[in-house]
């Protein structure tokens, strides 16, 4: 017969078993985000109309192989892409920005390796060839004092057939009239769908041509979207966004 537990041996191996419980959880969701599927939150408008501050998305790790910024903290440290697979011009994907990679941009893939971009008055060439846009109906929302703000979309057309809305407030704001950017080789080149309020390829200085090791995964739906700061419980119920949950990135006819 064996003796009966204490108190205190009863608490001790409940409390072992509860960290073993929480370090066998931390150990599976790490697994999970470095090889499969991980969550980010979109912090700014650079993406709008496409994503909006308060979206959080899923990015798909395996899509385009795995290099060491796939994992935390760049680790392990080994050079090149592993089951490697090429992405798509238009493709929307999470990459390292090349000056920091401890921070995380998602912006749209426009310049493949070797191409020539160049904005002019607002219109987007790829290799000396205009990209076609059609002006639809404008982008409305609300700013924080509930004044409806109006401005002008479009549908842009890239070369290899995918379409996608962007935002264009005027044809004469700072990066809507560039130099001809050369991709290099191995490299991208990103623009945000907010083409006159994003922070992009265009910005050599502070993002520039991305590296392909410096690639996390595309983004293909929004998963839950708030309105709201997420840490202010009181206003979830209204900033909740559920007409945008599991909401594709890509347009129909895209799809």
């Amino acid at each position: 017969m064996q003796p009966k537990k204490s108190n205190s041996q009863k608490n001790k191996e409940g409390t072992w078993e509860l960290v073993r419980s929480l370090v066998i959880a931390m150990i599976l969701a790490t697994i999970f985000r470095s090889f499969f599927f991980e969550p980010f939150h979109i912090p700014s408008g650079s993406m709008k109309p496409t994503l909006l501050v308060g979206d959080y998305i899923f990015v798909s790790k395996p899509s385009y192989g795995y290099s060491r910024h796939s994992f935390p903290f760049a680790f392990p440290p080994f050079d090149g892409r592993i089951f490697e697979d090429k992405p798509e011009r238009g493709d929307v994907i999470v990459f390292k920005l090349p000056s920091n990679p401890s921070v995380n941009y998602i912006k749209r893939l426009i310049g493949m390796p070797g191409d020539t971009i160049q904005m002019r008055n607002g219109v987007l060439y790829i290799n000396d060839n205009v990209v076609p846009k059609k002006r639809i109906a404008d982008f409305i929302e609300k700013d924080a004092f509930g004044s409806v703000q109006r401005t002008p979309r479009y549908i842009e057309t890239l070369p290899n057939g995918v379409s996608h809305y962007v935002l264009d407030e005027s044809e004469n704001m700072p990066l809507d009239n560039t130099p001809v950017y050369q991709v290099p080789e191995g490299h991208y080149f990103f623009m945000g769908d907010n083409r006159d309020n994003s922070a992009d390829s265009r910005v050599l200085q502070s993002v520039g041509y991305v590296d392909e090791d410096y690639l996390v995964g595309p983004a293909e739906n929004v998963f839950f979207s708030i309105s709201t700061p997420f840490w202010k419980v009181w206003q979830w119920f209204s900033g909740i966004r559920a007409e945008r949950f599991f909401h594709s990135i890509r347009l129909e006819a895209d799809k």
